[in-house]
């Protein structure tokens, strides 16, 4: 799962996306941590035990390219002006090196709500200051902490920061071979050409011996969701399944991990990252060290692909849970749209808005004043209508 008591260390990785009582999959800005090496400025960060999460410097922003405007296919003749004036691809003009598994589901409800976090991250700021949100964080937190402590680790580096999530997997991976219950498991690979890193709320055997991944959503609502955002959330759990089963199967390599987070593989670990390594019983030196000793670890494990995926709705207000949901699982059906939300990051076309039946989504959107997909949609009916009376 992406809210966590970590939170705010995961930022990477991914990010809060139980906000179905807000209409929307909720997501913060995610940008690359961009600590300078040697000369970083150390950092003292809380983690949740077995391991933890990592520090996320928001140090750049897309504020700057708040000028541009949309461009999307043109209809009935009516001109749209663009996002995309220049010649970089999605990934490049927001510095992502990967993208996260609650930024996809965001994209899966609205790909224009998802531009525009990007573009006004003050607004997105804004939105996940909500109180739903952060009583949605809470639980997450204590639901976390009923099974692990609380440590604190020094970070200098990238290479420091992505090594605590290493070691968290490190830890967990016996836990969950013993038949252990885990909660805010990393999982990360390539999906499509594209790094994707997510976080996992909870993996656990079932009484017929299945490897089941539950995924948490809290609700302001005491009522399962709308099976528009019952898809979403399908989506979500999928995109983990096969980042997960990736994993056990040995398909994630080293050279994956260094080359597009651009990570330095020789890079020394700092004394707090390699004295908890210790404390697991974990004994490296380098970055990349750390990495061959996971990649090998999980990949030889006994631990099977995930069997069977669920998702938990929880009522915020009565603490009880609403119902839960088996979530269907066609690797084809999802691969597909993954590859349709990739073509907008590569590049390779402008961002699309809601279908008109979806239209209600954008009721409850923060950007719907000053949406050009919203403002063309009106314009276009406006036309039909003015059409239809003469």
């Amino acid at each position: 799962m992406d809210a966590s008591g970590s939170q705010q260390l995961f930022d990477d990785w991914d990010d809060i996306s139980d906000s179905e009582f807000l209409n929307i999959p909720s997501e913060q800005q995610s940008i690359e941590p961009h600590l300078n090496s040697e000369s970083a400025v150390k950092h003292s960060v809380t983690f949740e035990s077995p391991c933890a999460s990592t520090s996320s410097v928001h140090n750049r922003t897309a504020e700057a390219l708040g000028k541009e405007t949309v461009n999307t296919e043109n209809v009935r003749g009516l001109k749209r002006k663009s996002l995309h004036e220049n010649s970089c691809s999605p990934m490049q003009r927001f510095f992502k090196r990967h993208l996260n598994v609650t930024l996809l589901c965001d994209q899966s409800w609205c790909e224009m709500k998802t531009v525009y976090g990007l573009l006004k991250p003050f607004v997105k700021r804004k939105e996940m200051q909500r109180a739903e949100v952060q009583i949605g964080k809470e639980i997450h937190l204590s639901r976390e902490r009923e099974i692990q402590d609380v440590v604190r680790v020094n970070i200098c580096t990238r290479e420091d920061a992505e090594a605590i999530k290493l070691l968290k997997m490190l830890h967990m991976t016996p836990l969950l071979e013993a038949g252990e219950r885990v909660r805010e498991f990393p999982v990360f690979g390539v999906l499509e050409g594209v790094y994707v890193m997510g976080v996992i709320d909870e993996l656990v055997y079932n009484q017929k011996g299945e490897l089941v991944l539950n995924e948490l959503k809290t609700r302001k609502q005491n009522s399962l969701p709308s099976s528009a955002q019952d898809k979403v959330n399908c989506f979500q759990v999928g995109l983990y399944k096969l980042l997960f089963d990736g994993l056990v199967r040995g398909e994630v390599k080293k050279d994956h991990v260094l080359n597009h987070l651009k990570l330095r593989s020789g890079q020394v670990l700092g004394a707090g990252v390699q004295a908890h390594a210790k404390s697991i019983g974990v004994q490296v030196t380098t970055f990349e060290e750390l990495v061959d000793a996971l990649l090998i670890t999980v990949s030889c494990s006994d631990l099977p692909c995930i069997d069977l995926l669920q998702i938990e709705y929880y009522h915020q207000g009565s603490s009880g849970t609403i119902g839960t949901r088996v979530a269907p699982f066609d690797e084809a059906q999802l691969r597909a749209e993954l590859q349709s939300h990739l073509a907008y990051w590569r590049g390779r076309r402008e961002p699309k808005g809601v279908d008109i039946e979806e239209a209600w989504k954008c009721k409850s959107c923060l950007y719907e004043q000053t949406c050009n997909w919203t403002k063309n949609r009106l314009q276009v009916s406006d036309q039909q209508a003015d059409h239809a009376s003469s």
